[in-house]
């Protein structure tokens, strides 16, 4: 192993360009790494490339992260339904595969070595550093949470470090922080900080009710296994399904939401976020799932759900407990199979229709229309299934 070089996460952005020099400055031959998980055009990724090859990167390389983040992340989000605090699906997991991916090119040039952007503030130095330390045995260097050691601006600190190397530092790109990739779209900063109202300038692929398209839109999406396979009848792969569905029900303002969470470290954290191709998929999934699911598989996806996301969230994605988890909601999709057909007049989706050959539906008995049970094995049941409250009113009466 060359110990010399380095695996940097590089974004193009104030902070990963400022890792660069200060890599470089310490002696190490940065190798930067854009892993494309979308939300990126042709255009800025070619920027990207020049602004590593500007600022001494010895190689730059680009790595399409895509179809692992479809695998890895969102059939399981579909399975388990989970959303942080029942809200935020957990847009932030790309940094799984980027790590995962920048770790093997790690190998492949001959390093141990692997370099990130976060600050010491958040939640994403967990989910890389963790990240890493459960694939291998690696070194972490991170440059920006060391500078905080030496001030207390830091970003100030990086624009001279980059002002002296004569480095340009674009304008920023608005008055919010953004983070786009193929799941969605997470705004924070400003008035989101503040706990205001968001203003109109915070929309990215959600449009305003004033730019809806004429009548309701209509998506029919198909399931084998509880992966979803197919658009409006035709075969398509996952990510190119929610690239579309992103686009054209965020045209009907699908998918926007406001968040606030706790971060692990103790603050609490604000964000707008738009998901509108997520949205959909957890719709259709669940009025499948739940249509061709038992009472009690049903019940215990909520539970999977809940810790399936604290897992995700908090960066123990590569956590032995994740896969325990994610083989149970595999078996528990082998029959979530059919397809669902979903509706937006606007701001919202809906399962208007489910076909599958294993809905639990039995021809001679439909809810509050017919039954293949007597009155009096009904009330027979009621009378056993309440026995337990009734003794216990009889009971506790007598002690009054």
């Amino acid at each position: 192993m060359n110990k010399d070089k380095i695996v940097l996460a590089f974004s193009g952005g104030l902070d990963t360009s400022y890792c660069v020099l200060a890599l470089k400055n310490e002696g190490y031959e940065v190798h930067t790494a854009f892993v494309d998980t979308g939300g990126v055009d042709a255009e800025q990724k070619r920027w990207i490339a020049d602004r590593a090859r500007a600022l001494g990167a010895a190689e730059h390389y680009e790595l399409d992260a895509s179809t692992p983040l479809w695998d890895k992340f969102v059939v399981p989000l579909l399975w388990s339904g989970a959303r942080m605090l029942d809200q935020y699906p957990m847009l932030c997991s790309d940094r799984y595969v980027i790590v995962e991916q920048c770790l093997e090119l790690a190998d492949r040039i001959g390093t141990k070595r692997f370099a990130h952007g976060c600050t010491g503030m958040g939640n994403d130095q967990l989910r890389f550093d963790q990240s890493v330390r459960s694939l291998g045995d690696y070194v972490i260097h991170a440059p920006i949470r060391e500078l905080q050691r030496e001030t207390g601006n830091v970003r100030e600190y990086e624009l001279k470090l980059m002002a002296d190397a004569g480095v340009d530092v674009p304008a920023s790109s608005g008055k919010y922080s953004i983070n786009e990739n193929l799941l969605g779209v997470t705004l924070s900063g400003q008035e989101i900080d503040r706990f205001e109202a968001p203003a109109e300038d915070t929309r990215v692929r959600c449009r305003p009710r004033s730019e809806w398209p004429e009548g309701h839109g209509e998506w029919r999406i198909g399931f084998d296994g509880g992966r979803a396979v197919s658009l409006d009848g035709k075969p398509i792969e996952g990510p190119a399904m929610l690239d579309r569905l992103n686009r054209e029900l965020g045209a009907y303002g699908v998918g926007r939401h406001i968040y606030t969470g706790d971060v692990s470290i103790g603050l609490k954290g604000r964000i707008v976020f738009e998901c509108p191709g997520i949205d959909a998929l957890m719709c259709a999934h669940r009025a499948l799932h739940d249509a061709v699911n038992t009472r009690l598989q049903n019940q215990f996806r909520h539970l999977i759900a809940a810790r399936w996301a604290e897992l995700v969230y908090t960066g123990f994605f590569f956590e032995p407990h994740k896969a325990d988890l994610e083989a149970y909601l595999e078996s528990a999709n082998r029959f979530v199979t059919g397809e669902v057909t979903l509706r937006s007049d606007g701001n919202a989706v809906e399962a208007t229709a489910v076909r599958s050959d294993f809905l639990l539906q039995d021809p001679n008995s439909v809810y509050a229309q017919s039954a293949s049970w007597s009155p009096e094995e009904a009330e027979g049941f009621v009378k056993l299934l309440g026995q337990s409250s009734t003794l216990a009113q009889k009971v506790r009466s007598r002690g009054r």
